[in-house]
């Protein structure tokens, strides 16, 4: 039998301004908006999917965009840094990009080896990585925004900070397939499939304060599962943990079971189908409102209250 935990499937943040998330995210990043639709628990607030050409597990950042929202804090207790996944070849172009933009970075540092990795955060204050690897076999994401040969190519890993990594880190390996594949300093890594888009570090951060939620932090981190079997049985792994797990909500695009883990980070497992194409065309995924079933007939009220949102992408080649 594989593993019912694939790696990760996706993450999702809390935005301000939508716009400028849009903006940020398919303008100067250049990743596909895949899906535009409404937090299915609060459908007054859109729901915004990025990812590559088809959303593929491991390339999806998703947005709760909450106009003039706080500002969060990073802190212990949350996953503070999502990274990106780019060839080493890219360096100078994805530098010489940010800097366009008048995005602050930090200076290039080597991680792990044949990692060399770029911090910088969105307008909210989201802490991001670029890591240049030679490692990724996938293909980026590009409509021309971005050359194809520095384009994104989805998640390299996810840092959690907490206040140690041995509880996190037995729910990793004992209930979520997960193996610890490499270790430096106070940085723990585990994957449940050793490739990029899978990697979980736990940074053992016991001074740092506390996290609290708000634009700019992430609201959780999906696992992919490959079907509803499997993920029942990851749910009752879960319950036998005690980790008291939702039963299995529709999103429409996957189905998911929620959690926290012990150090306070909110899980997710998902299923890896249906996907973003079961309502829209694969060639225009993104460019409408989609409403799943329930709100279709708040259609009327939902267009009205939530701000149409669109930019010109030919504005950031």
């Amino acid at each position: 039998m594989g593993k019912l935990i694939t790696g990760i499937h996706h993450v999702t943040a809390i935005a301000g301004d939508a716009r400028k998330n849009l903006e940020f995210y398919a303008g100067i990043l250049g990743v596909r908006m895949v899906k535009k639709t409404v937090n299915f628990d609060a459908p007054e607030v859109y729901h915004f999917y990025y990812g590559d050409q088809t959303g593929q597990p491991g390339s999806i950042l998703t947005f709760f965009p909450y106009q003039a929202l706080v500002r969060g804090r990073h802190g212990k207790g949350m996953l503070n840094t999502t990274t990106f996944s780019v060839p080493t070849t890219s360096l100078d172009y994805w530098l010489g990009r940010l800097k366009k933009y008048g995005i602050a970075y930090k200076e290039p540092e080597e991680r792990f080896a044949n990692e060399v990795v770029v911090y910088f955060e969105d307008t909210d204050g989201l802490g991001l990585e670029f890591v240049f690897n030679d490692k990724d076999t996938r293909t980026g994401y590009s409509n021309g925004i971005v050359p194809a040969q520095h384009a994104i190519k989805g998640f390299y890993n996810v840092e959690i900070w907490e206040e140690g990594y041995e509880r996190t880190a037995g729910l990793l390996t004992e209930q979520l397939d997960h193996t610890l594949i490499a270790e430096k300093g106070n940085r723990f890594r585990f994957a449940a499939n050793d490739a990029p888009g899978n990697y979980v570090d736990i940074i053992c951060s016991p001074d740092s304060l506390k996290g609290l939620g708000g634009s700019g932090t992430v609201h959780h981190i999906a696992f992919s599962t490959p079907d509803r079997a499997a993920q029942e049985e990851v749910r009752l792994r879960i319950v036998k943990r005690m980790l008291n797990p939702t039963p299995v909500l529709d999103r429409n695009y996957f189905t998911s079971i929620y959690f926290r883990e012990p150090g306070g980070v909110l899980f997710e497992v998902a299923t890896a189908g249906p996907g973003f194409a079961i309502d829209e065309s694969p060639d225009h995924l993104g460019e409408a409102l989609k409403l799943p079933p329930q709100f279709e007939k708040k259609r009327a009220h939902l267009e009205e209250v939530l701000t149409p949102v669109s930019i010109d992408l030919a504005n950031y080649k």
